[in-house]
This record gives structure tokens, sequence and C-alpha cells, in this order.
């Protein structure tokens, strides 16, 4: 996860710029192993929060907080979920704002993530790591209080972070290598945070208990994305690559420049239905290979292990294809095919086929609009944050993705609520329709981000651009 780069020379790209100094290989490694670090602690908590504390019964996982439901669908741990994006709605802006204006001698983006890179690690462990080993009340104020620091701790690193892909591609073509590499680690980062459930049945193996096993599968993947996050600050010369020039902007005139994009909020829409969409099936994906499939949870992190192999293949394809072709278009499409996909999530278990072949043959077709959506939408919108900074003067580039970041956490929060309200209509073996309606919700929301990307004029952007 955090290869030691021996080289400085340029990456080749399929389509250099003339006149633009190529990037090092060390500065694009290290970026992208950054993204991986922070990819597995994001899909971490997605992939496991919910199933920890409000485990199925076949996963000999005590329950840790009640599953009483409030106003109908809202549970503990939804709640708890929902009371970290209000901690959101002020750093996401605040950090954005003051890594857009800094004026560190290291860069505005590189000492963010130095400071915030352990401190969130750490924060993600500690949510796995509750006070009482039952159901009870001081897990739920844990949660709560340890999710603040992890929260603030992920936005000064996840904002830098994607920002820095901005503003160190000069050009399109850059941009779109950037963020290409950096989906690579970042899907490679989703099969670390996929691996914890092997972990633990191997730690389990060895004698431990059963929540000793999972926690200690915890550590052990939280301290690898600890440590790739690191990389980025000692690969990466700032002050030489990046566009350096910090905004005099305040808060509310920098947001105010954001929102005034009409290319942004098409793409903010459809961002929103499509986190949404994809919350659902990675808080899922454990229920419906134990609950569904009935397979053991190890099968999990192979299958996402398959994903993330074919769509690394798909990447290259994926890059060259962007630059021939319209971006809009290919993600419009891999949105429609996601949609397909989630219908099939439906009807899981009931394939006149073996279990682990509907497994494998679902997962692969997922495999494909998986990679157009981990490379193209990141670099829509570093074309879209250029744009805003030569019309406006201003380099705004983190407000923009703590923008999107925030929509995406606000996303993320409907897609566990529509989960656990749909749990409450079975999520176990025999009674499962809960488990089975979330896949008929993905297809509607992937529809709607089809739909409303549709809205995303690219021709007058690109047009706008080159002019």
């Amino acid at each position: 996860m955090t290869p030691e780069p021996t080289t400085d020379d340029p990456v080749p790209s399929l389509h250099a710029s003339n006149g633009v100094e190529p990037l090092p290989t060390k500065l694009i490694v290290g970026l992208s192993v950054g993204h991986g670090g922070m990819s597995i602690l994001i899909n971490l908590i997605g992939i496991l929060l919910v199933f920890f504390y409000l485990p199925p019964a076949e996963a000999g996982l005590p329950q840790l907080v009640t599953d009483a439901t409030f106003l109908v669908v809202l549970n503990a741990v939804v709640l708890i979920a929902a009371a970290g994006r209000l901690t959101d709605a002020i750093t996401d802006p605040l950090i954005a704002m003051f890594s857009d204006r800094s004026t560190h001698p290291k860069g505005r983006r590189i000492p963010f993530m130095n400071w915030s890179a352990i401190p969130a690690a750490v924060a993600t462990i500690l949510m796995f790591v509750p006070p009482s080993g039952n159901e009870s009340g001081s897990n739920i104020v844990w949660l709560l209080g340890v999710q603040v620091v992890l929260y603030i701790a992920l936005t000064a690193y996840v904002t830098p972070a994607f920002s820095l892909v901005a503003d160190l591609g000069k050009t399109a073509e850059q941009r779109l290598d950037l963020a290409t590499w950096s989906s690579v680690s970042w899907a490679v980062g989703i099969v670390f945070a996929a691996m914890t459930p092997g972990l633990a049945a191997l730690f389990e193996s060895f004698g431990l208990e059963t929540v000793r096993a999972w926690q200690g599968a915890v550590v052990t993947v939280c301290t690898i994305a600890g440590i790739a996050m690191l990389v980025p600050g000692r690969t990466i010369d700032e002050p030489r690559y990046a566009r350096s020039e910090p905004t005099s902007q305040p808060l509310r005139k920098s947001i105010g420049i954001v929102m005034a994009s009409p290319f942004f909020r098409y793409y903010l829409a459809a961002d929103f239905a499509y986190f949404c969409g994809l919350m659902i099936i990675q808080t899922g994906l454990l229920f419906y290979v134990t609950v569904l499939l009935e397979l053991e949870e190890i099968w999990s992190s192979a299958l996402l292990l398959l994903m993330v192999v074919v769509a690394m293949v798909l990447y290259p394809i994926v890059n060259k294809q962007a630059k021939k072709r319209s971006g809009k278009q290919l993600v419009v499409v891999a949105f429609g095919v996601s949609s397909i996909t989630f219908f099939g999530v439906a009807f899981l278990g009931r394939y006149p086929v073996p279990s682990v072949v509907q497994a494998i043959v679902l997962i692969a077709v997922f495999s494909i609009p998986f990679a157009i959506l981990s490379v193209l939408p990141g670099w829509i919108l570093t074309d879209i944050a250029e744009h805003s900074a030569r019309t406006t003067g201003e380099a705004t580039a983190a407000m923009f993705f703590a923008a999107r970041t925030f929509m995406q956490k606000i996303s993320q929060t409907v897609g566990v609520i529509l989960f656990a309200l749909l749990t409450s209509f079975g999520r176990d073996v025999g009674d499962d329709l809960g488990i089975r309606l979330s896949g008929l919700a993905g297809v509607v929301l992937y529809g709607l981000a089809a739909f409303l990307f549709r809205g995303y004029d690219e021709d007058r952007l690109r047009r706008e651009l080159a002019e």
C-alpha cells in the first residue's frame, strides 16, 4: 500500500500537452497512496458500522445499541450518523476556506493532510471500541463523541487531498491522469477495508473472542491507512508543482462563487443521488452476502477484490475513452448500468444457479460502472473548478470539493436512513424483505442520477475553457 518510489521520471500520459511540465512519478504515486489510505477509513465506516453495532442474528456479534426506532425509521446508528453531518455543516466549508487561503510555506494542502492523518486513523479505531460489550446507552454517547473527532480529522484530510488533483493538474489531461491513478488507489483502499471480516475470522481462529477479533482486524487495517495517508507529505513538493496562489475571499464569498457555477449545480444533484445509492450497497454488502446468499462473511472481501481487479483492468480504457469521447455520456451510461445491477440485488439467492455464481456475475457487471464512476466525476469536478478559477480569478478548488464532500456525507446519511428503514421489514435469513427492497431503492437513485446529470452542459464548459 505504500510503495517506495525510486524515480522522478514522469508517468507517461496518453495525451500529454506540449509546453507543460510533466508531473514526476513520485508525486503521482504519493498522492494516490494518500487517497488509498483515506479510502480505507471512509469505506471501513460505511461497510462495518451498522453491521458491528446492529448485526444480523447469524453474525455471532452482540447487539451494542438499541434497534428501537424513532419517528418510524430512525434507529440509534442512523441518528448518530445524522448528528455527524451537523458537525460537517460547519467544518467542511471552514476547512476548505482555511486551506484555500493558507500561506504556509509547504503549501495550501499538504500541512492539513500531515496534521490530520493519524487523528483520523485513531478515531476510526475508537469507533469500534465501545465502552460496553452489550447493548448500552453509553455506547451511543461514545459514538457521538468519537465521530465528531473523526469527521473533523477526515475533512481536514479529504478536502485538501481532492483539491490537490485540481491544483497539480495544469491541463485536463493531467487532471484526468491524476484522477485515474487516485481512483486505482481508492479502489485498493476498498479492498483493504473489505478485508476486515476475513482478518476478524483469522484472529478468531487464533482463539480471540469474536468482538476482540473484529477490533483487532480494525486496528490492523486502520494502521495501514494511517501510514498511507502520511505518504503524500513526504513525496509531494506542493510549492513547486501545485497552483499555490491563495484566495483572499471570505467564507460567504467563496461559497457564493462555488454555488454560482451553472455546471456545479447539476453535478452536485447527480452526485447526491449517486452517493446515496452507493451507501446503500456498501452498508448492505455484508447483509447481501450473509443473508440473501447465505455465504460466509469472508466472501464479501473476495467479491470486492474481484470488483477492484476488474475495475483496474478497465481504468486505462476509461482514461483513454474519456480523452476521446464525452465524459458526460460515459457517466450517464454508468449510472444506467448501475441501476440495472441494483435490480439484480433484489433477487439474489433466488436465481437457479449457485449463490457464488450469482455473486460473481453481479459484482463483475457492477465493476464496469464502478470503474467509470471512480474516475470521471472527480475529473469533471476539477474541470469545473478550473473553469471557475479562470472566470472569477479566485482559486477556490478546496471549496468546490468541500461542497461535494459535504453533500456526499448528507447523501450517505440519507442512504443509511433508507437502508435502516428498509431493514425494519426484515434483515435475517428467511425474513429478508427489507434487504431485497434496498436493491429497488438503488434502482430509483441511480436512475435519478442519470436523469439529473443530463443537465450538465459539458460542451459549453469545454468551449469556454478553450477560449
